[in-house]
């Protein structure tokens, strides 16, 4: 069995060697299974994929929830797992630190706090104070746990780049493992962000879906998220599927569906 010291270390040293790796979001126990089985070295939660799992919105989970949710991948997997906590399920730097340290316990390695509150981005003070906490908890781990800070501007409708690099650059400086700004939209954003920073960066590929892994790796991405993509493309096949069946009564489609025994295999420990 793999320890949590060793899925720590893991991950850690994902990200300090050169080549770039892609990190997809399962959003159950089984979705991760699957992608362990298929080679990926590591995985993270997604807030809105695991939302959609039980039938809610993304935001529309509870924090017990959220940790339970971690369990469960972890319990699945012998990989590591970092998770997607939203803003830490609180608003003050030391709520927020004291949660990030209760999900550790569930078995994850690595977590994202951001600085978006649900309703606004967070004051700037704030922010970077929350991440300085939390880094300062995460610190005191048994395990090496890899915090990643967002800057959410981009993906929240405010179309600042400058704001979202002085959020990245303060967060670097208080602690932060990994910077992410979800919502590049192009590789000059991409360069931008990357220049200004000493640590390494996650980028969001949905923004810039024709961009390859070698692109970001040229110019120094060194890990790529999925995001809840993989989670809507699944839902996508379901209702085509639901669609065809409602609508012409066809079931050619099962030609296409995984075959029983591959799904196995990639089950199997």
């Amino acid at each position: 069995m793999v320890t949590q010291a060793e899925k720590g270390q893991v991950f850690k040293d994902l990200h300090e060697r050169e080549e770039i790796f892609v990190i997809p979001n399962p959003w159950d126990a089984g979705s991760a299974r699957l992608m362990q089985g298929l080679g990926f070295k590591a995985l993270a939660t997604t807030s809105a994929g695991f939302a959609q799992s039980l039938g809610r919105l993304d935001g529309q989970v509870s924090l017990d929830e959220k940790i339970a949710h971690c369990l469960a991948l972890c319990s699945a997997t012998d990989i590591p797992i970092s998770a997607d906590f939203e803003n830490g399920f609180a608003d003050s730097p030391e709520d927020a630190a004291s949660n990030l340290v209760k999900v550790a316990q569930s078995g994850v390695v690595g977590g994202s706090i951001e600085d978006y509150s649900g309703s606004g981005i967070y004051d700037f003070d704030l922010a970077v104070d929350r991440i300085a906490a939390c880094a300062e908890a995460v610190a005191k781990l048994s395990f090496t746990f890899t915090l990643t800070a967002r800057a959410e501007n981009l993906l929240r409708g405010v179309n600042d780049l400058t704001d979202t690099i002085k959020r990245l650059q303060a967060f670097e400086a208080a602690g932060a493992d990994v910077l992410y700004a979800p919502g590049l939209h192009d590789l000059d954003q991409v360069k931008e962000v990357i220049s200004a920073l000493t640590k390494p960066v996650n980028v969001l590929f949905a923004f810039m879906p024709d961009v390859t892994l070698d692109q970001y790796a040229e110019l120094g991405v060194r890990r790529v998220s999925i995001g809840g993509a993989m989670a809507n493309h699944a839902i996508a096949g379901t209702i085509a599927v639901s669609k065809q069946i409602l609508d012409s009564g066809s079931f050619d489609w099962v030609k296409n569906a995984a075959a029983g025994g591959e799904v196995k295999k990639l089950l199997a420990r």
